[in-house]
């Protein structure tokens, strides 16, 4: 039985696509790839993958897209973009679209390797404790495991990393979060980049919220956040 994690990892630099993988099967992944977008979507809708990169600028099917059609089927695996693009508004879209998060080129690969182990050992831990995982907010319900938010009859399906912040606003309710905190904690780093991507999902999270009473998430001004919940 193969019990490597599977990666579908979409690049269309041919010489870049070789060496990260062959580095990532080092490292004892399995490494399945393709060169644009339609092949990739192809092979996602064939195989059960644990997380994917994607880079952007794709021939046949952009890099956006195929996360879209990905998430439309998936909102649970983790999607990770490998991109040239660094504008802020790229990456704005990539996470409005359910990506989980960016790494940009040129990248060390000890970096990628590291982020690719963090998403997969947060999503095994989640599983170990898939009977814990149901937790009450006001009238609404956070299923970790299947990265659900119940709200009344509505259900919203939340990105990887919508359901981690969400998890540590919960864990840290009616308590001031430092931006600071939250990033390091999170992302890993407190950069420009990292901040915009926090503010994206706390809009989200604020939208999802919206209907549920006594539950607000508030901005101090220059400090962070406070989950608020009444009990």
């Amino acid at each position: 039985m193969n019990d490597k994690p599977k990666i579908l990892y979409v690049e269309d630099d041919e010489t870049l696509r070789f060496i990260t993988t062959d580095n990532l099967e080092r490292k004892g992944f399995e490494v399945h790839n393709a060169s644009d977008g339609l092949t990739a979507f192809e092979m996602f809708s064939k195989e059960t993958f644990d997380i994917c990169l994607l880079d952007i600028m794709l021939p046949k099917m952009d890099g956006f897209d195929l996360a879209h059609k990905i998430r439309s089927v998936n909102q649970e695996i983790p999607i990770l973009f490998i991109t040239a693009k660094t504008l802020p508004e790229d990456r704005v879209k990539g996470l409005l679209l359910g990506a989980d998060d960016y790494i940009v080129k040129p990248y060390h690969m000890e970096e990628l390797i590291l982020r690719i182990q963090v998403f997969l050992k947060r999503n095994k831990i989640s599983d170990k404790n898939a009977d814990i995982n149901n937790i009450k907010i006001g009238n609404a319900l956070f299923d970790q495991e299947k990265l659900n938010l119940k709200v009344g009859r509505k259900e919203n399906s939340l990105t990887y990393r919508e359901a981690e912040l969400l998890k540590f606003l919960i864990e840290n309710k009616n308590t001031v979060v430092t931006r600071e905190r939250i990033l390091n904690v999170l992302w890993g780093e407190n950069d420009y980049f990292a901040g915009r991507s926090l503010d994206v999902f706390i809009t989200r999270l604020r939208k999802y919220f919206k209907p549920v009473p006594g539950v607000a998430i508030e901005n101090k001004r220059g400090v962070g956040f406070i989950f608020k919940l009444k009990e």
